[in-house]
């Protein structure tokens, strides 16, 4: 009798007398059933419910299976989990753990109205990127590309977030403001050379509090980067005073930031602002005493040495009044290093060291976030033709990070991941094997026995359940 080749397995190298097979027919096996986390966590601030509110569905009912709920999930969990484009949807469309982050109670897809898509339960790629190539204004007279997202809804949906998280008004926030580079690799829509980061590239604008962001605006390279800044940070504002009328507000940022119009705008509208100042040859010469004494005292103990100074400053054009600037005469290995920033903080309320080391340079906790949005949740897959098509997509990668920093922020105190990036949060608990069993009463989930960080799992589940559902 001729033996069968078994086309399905596939070898590796032997263990002693034993061969190595493998193939991929294990069944309902998940690899990210910690991903179930996400899910109570969204049952709890229905984050995803409330960006699925801000498309419009043109389609006709009775053609469809999948929901806008579902084709939101599916692209923000799957981002949330590492998976980084709609292509990898056409093999996750059948993990069954997916299926319940999305809210199919037909997990398996035995009840699909189509045969051919019998045991697939959730969208395709063909059906998800419709969320990201639709027409400037969809309707039911567009062919295929019928759901609409209004970017106004999910701009306020992300301070709505930010709002919800505070038992109470806060005295002061802050306000970190960032660009970043955001490269291009193709003739896409608002493609430019951009010679500080020399390459073509988009100007994505962030802005965070904290951990919490408030806004990711994707631009064209061939502006300033502090550009469109005064208008999104007063619609920001506007939205935070309506909730907290009696806040303080400081804007921080970068000398890329330093501009005339956003200062003017801050001392009109009764906001602080710290901003880096570029350097020039002015600036130096009024703190050469200052970088002499440190010069002097790095020579006696060969260590670095600052001092800071107190200056009335304003250019010779550009501003329209003298402003408060802390000079930081810096003496190093290298040489000097002088720095400046301009601030509409007063000296009696916090002195020049103070408000360089402990206000100003608190900021670059912000380059952090965006680094980890755009290596862990990519945020720079910004591939489409058009830039519409990209600003959605950095959306889902926003809205990802969000439900991210929910989990964080919210279930992760006591388990020593309170301060872990998205990435090792993905890594430890959110990547586990497990096999999902089917029943009528109920769905099984059976975790690998040799995960290494239950415990910690389960004090996160635990943490997470003790927030009350919401009545509705």
């Amino acid at each position: 009798m001729r033996t069968e080749c078994i086309t399905n397995e596939f070898g590796f190298e032997s263990l002693g007398k034993r061969k190595v097979v493998g193939g991929f027919d294990g069944g309902k096996i998940t690899s990210d059933a910690g991903g179930l986390l996400l899910r109570e966590t969204e049952a709890r601030l229905g984050i995803l419910k409330r960006l699925a509110g801000c498309f419009t569905d043109h389609r006709r009912r009775d053609r469809i299976e999948h929901g806008v709920f579902s084709l939101v999930a599916q692209r923000v969990a799957g981002i949330a989990l590492g998976y980084e484009d709609v292509v990898d949807h056409d093999e996750l469309r059948h993990d069954p753990l997916l299926a319940i982050l999305c809210g199919n109670a037909d997990i398996t897809g035995q009840n699909r109205k189509r045969k051919r898509d019998a045991g697939v339960a959730l969208a395709g790629k063909s059906t998800l990127n419709r969320l990201e190539l639709r027409a400037e204004k969809a309707g039911a007279g567009e062919k295929y590309k019928k759901i609409e997202a209004d970017a106004a809804k999910m701009d306020e949906l992300m301070i709505d977030i930010f709002l919800e998280s505070f038992a109470k008004a806060p005295d002061e926030i802050v306000l970190d403001l960032d660009a970043t580079d955001d490269p291009i690799h193709g003739n896409q829509e608002g493609r430019f050379y951009h010679g500080y980061y020399q390459g073509y590239c988009y100007l994505p604008l962030y802005i965070f509090c904290g951990e919490h962001l408030l806004c990711a605006r994707l631009r064209t390279s061939d502006i300033d980067a502090s550009a469109g800044t005064e208008e999104e940070t007063e619609r920001i504002v506007n939205r935070i005073r309506a909730r907290w009328p009696e806040v303080r507000i400081v804007l921080r940022a970068d000398s890329g930031f330093c501009r005339e119009p956003i200062m003017d705008w801050c001392e009109r509208s009764g906001i602080d602002y710290v901003f880096g100042l570029a350097r020039n040859s002015r600036l130096t010469g009024m703190i050469a005493g200052e970088m002499e004494t440190a010069r002097r005292r790095f020579e006696e103990t060969r260590e670095a040495s600052r001092e800071f100074a107190e200056l009335t400053y304003r250019t010779h054009k550009s501003w329209t009044r003298e402003r408060r600037v802390v000079g930081k005469a810096e003496y190093l290995e290298k040489g000097e290093n002088p720095r400046f920033l301009v601030t509409s903080i007063a000296a009696t309320e916090i002195g020049a060291a103070r408000l360089y080391e402990q206000t100003y340079c608190a900021r670059g906790d912000m380059e952090n976030r965006i680094k980890e949005q755009q290596l862990w949740l990519f945020a720079d897959r910004t591939s489409c033709g058009m830039m519409r098509a990209n600003q959605i997509r950095l959306y889902f990668s926003s809205f990802a990070y969000i439900l991210m920093h929910a989990v964080r922020r919210l279930a992760l105190a006591g388990t020593g991941y309170e301060r872990a990036q998205c990435g090792t949060i993905r890594l430890r608990l959110f990547k586990i094997g497990a096999l999902v069993r089917v029943s009528v009463r109920r769905i099984k989930i059976s975790f690998s026995q040799s995960y290494p960080y239950a415990n910690a799992f389960k004090q996160v589940l635990e943490n997470i359940r003790k927030i009350p559902l919401p009545a509705f």
